[in-house]
């Protein structure tokens, strides 16, 4: 039966030479400013771990008294006996920190989008999708089985022309990330929900990128735009800024009682490790707390991108800590990524199909938890790399 698998090696061949090929790199440390990277250390400019809480004294001493008191692992789904006491208190923890009567975790981000949005919306219904979405909202539009349409990205133009010819439809949905995960742009929240208003749509904004990071106490996009819509549905992330693991829906108590009973995501998964949930917990405390560590995250992210660009490289627009060098083809993403790597800088090739054909880049994260030094030592590996790789073609 071997031969039934050649195709194996042909799909592996035809990725290496499209520059496509992806390799699993080894992390031999926690995720602070400089990291083990297959046993060498380098600054890491490629963690989404943004406020540095997953190493915080605080969420390591919470997690590991979870799993004293608790164990290691749920031993069930939420709906058997994996519902741990720790989920009540970190669902509340997220309701108040979003501002929603109730909040419900899955097991990750993807779960959570993959899992709410064939709930909202099925055959008969239509969903408006901006183009930039990440992945886990394209496979959750797919496997609603709604009509689908895609807007330009932050186009509202284009979104309300769609939607003035959606009157066929059951249920409209509009689904944009807050911040977008690979061009570090807010969406424009208030536009959209005034369009989602005036056209009776239902509202899911993914946070996954902005909660931590955007709007009082780090609540995130609807918060930094200073929306009141209590009918906003707010996905997020708590494996980012949060620093842990977990997709969470914020909303209605009426919603999370659907999502319990009609979300396969969370019907059919175990609950996740006590250790993560009581980290989760204390993260958010920290994060309330601590406005310094947005102040000194985008701090970092404005001096990194403006040197950047003295130096001659070309960044989108970015508003937030993403900063994305777009360089165009993946082999040369590639080969500037295997330079800075060479030069102690960890700065990750992102290609198709994270991003659109022809814009691959370079997608730089700074963190809180940088030091001057650090930021420093990027900057000159930047700065030896480029007259060699960016005007060579």
């Amino acid at each position: 039966m071997a031969h039934n698998y050649d195709w194996f090696n042909t799909e592996r061949t035809t990725l290496e030479q499209a520059g496509l090929r992806r390799h699993l790199r080894t992390v031999m440390s926690a995720p602070t400013g400089t990291i083990n990277l297959d046993g060498r250390d380098v600054v890491l400019l490629g963690s989404n771990n943004y406020l540095g809480l997953s190493t915080h004294p605080q969420v390591i001493t919470a997690a590991i008294e979870a799993t004293r008191t608790f164990g290691t692992g749920a031993s069930g789904s939420r709906l058997i006996s994996g519902n741990s006491e720790l989920y009540t208190t970190l669902e509340a923890n997220l309701a108040k920190t979003k501002n929603t009567e109730a909040a419900l975790v899955f097991s990750s981000g993807y779960a959570a989008n993959t899992s709410i949005i064939p709930v909202l919306a099925g055959e008969g219904d239509l969903i408006l999708s901006d183009a930039l979405n990440h992945a886990s909202i394209i496979d959750g539009c797919r496997l609603s089985r709604a009509t689908k349409k895609v807007y330009r990205h932050c186009d509202i133009a284009h979104l309300k022309a769609l939607l003035s010819e959606s009157a066929t439809f059951r249920r409209r949905l509009i689904v944009t990330d807050g911040v977008f995960s690979m061009d570090g742009d807010i969406a424009p929240l208030p536009d959209i929900y005034e369009v989602a208003t005036h056209y009776d749509a239902m509202l899911l904004i993914d946070d996954a990128h902005g909660f931590g990071v955007l709007g009082k106490d780090g609540s995130g996009t609807v918060a930094h735009f200073g929306l009141e819509g209590t009918d906003i549905i707010r996905m997020g992330t708590l494996s980012k800024a949060v620093g842990a693991l977990g997709g969470y829906i914020a909303g209605s108590r009426v919603l999370v009682e659907l999502l319990i009973n009609t979300a396969r995501g969370f019907i059919f998964t175990t609950g996740l490790p006590p250790a993560t949930l009581a980290a989760a917990n204390a993260a958010l405390d920290v994060m309330r707390s601590s406005p310094e560590l947005r102040q000194r995250l985008f701090s970092h992210a404005k001096y990194l991108k403006t040197a950047l660009a003295n130096l001659g490289y070309t960044l989108l627009p970015s508003e937030t800590q993403i900063l994305p060098v777009v360089l165009g083809n993946p082999q040369r993403a590639t080969s500037i990524a295997n330079a800075l790597l060479a030069e102690g800088v960890f700065a990750p090739a992102i290609r198709p199909p994270a991003v659109p054909p022809d814009t691959s880049r370079l997608r730089l994260t700074v963190m809180a938890t940088h030091t001057e030094a650090e930021i420093q030592q990027a900057i000159a590996g930047f700065a030896k790399v480029f007259p060699p790789l960016i005007t060579d073609n």
